[in-house]
């Protein structure tokens, strides 16, 4: 009888050592296309989600527009979304951005929105019997106290994103996802294993770290509850 391999590679465990200390550079490669593509559309879909949650709060009639284009946005399934922006973007990354910031719009219009109706009468009316302007009252009252109801979405748009990227895996360029859907395609135990574990590691530090500059940016929610 044929003794079993000693290396773990050999095998086909899925937790094994030699593959972080084999495969490090390809995991890194992974990992940094990931966050990359995760921050770029992020913050895309935040520059473009702000000025119509803003346009939102302004014009009453703005507002149903916007939310029922950015949530019927969202119900599309990624293949097919990939799939329609596919004739624009070609097989490349800026594919994966773009069917992402439409996915994060949702997200962070809605709760941007609910930020700026949060923001009480009495206290716009003050600002301007103080000789606030429309930029000076959005930059300096509303946008601080929208901060909590938009971080909220902030988070939870960088978490999906996080868990979104995988599915670019189709057309190359997933992160992680690559390495996920080439190793579910062979049985590769440990890649597979160990890319989507760094995927959670990557939303759960995303998370923390957008919680941990919520709480700096909003230092009185804090004395609030204490």
């Amino acid at each position: 009888m044929t003794p079993p391999p000693d290396d773990c590679l050999a095998r086909n465990e899925w937790i094994c050592g030699a593959y972080l200390s084999t495969r490090g550079e390809i995991l890194a490669d992974a990992v940094v296309q990931h966050l990359r593509l995760t921050g770029a559309s992020v913050a895309l879909a935040l520059l473009i989600a702000l000025p119509l949650a803003i346009a939102a709060r302004r014009l009453r009639w703005v507002a149903a527009p916007v939310l029922g284009i950015t949530t019927l946005l969202y119900t599309i399934p990624a293949l097919a979304m990939f799939s329609l922006l596919l004739p624009l973007y070609g097989l490349s990354s800026a594919l994966v951005v773009a069917g992402l910031v439409l996915y994060s719009l949702t997200l962070l219009v809605r709760n941007l929105l609910a930020g700026f109706r949060a923001v009480p009468e009495e206290t716009r009316q003050a600002a301007r019997g103080l000789g606030y302007g429309p930029l000076r009252l959005l930059l300096a009252v509303e946008l601080p106290l929208a901060l909590p109801a938009a971080m909220a979405g902030l988070r939870i748009a960088a978490v999906s994103a996080v868990s979104l990227v995988t599915i670019g895996a189709i057309v190359g360029h997933g992160g992680l996802g690559n390495l996920i859907y080439a190793g579910m395609n062979t049985y590769f135990k440990a890649q597979v294993l160990t890319a989507s574990v760094l995927c959670v590691v990557i939303a759960v530090a995303a998370d923390l770290l957008l919680l941990g500059a919520q709480r700096l940016l909003t230092p009185w929610t804090r004395a609030r509850s204490a």
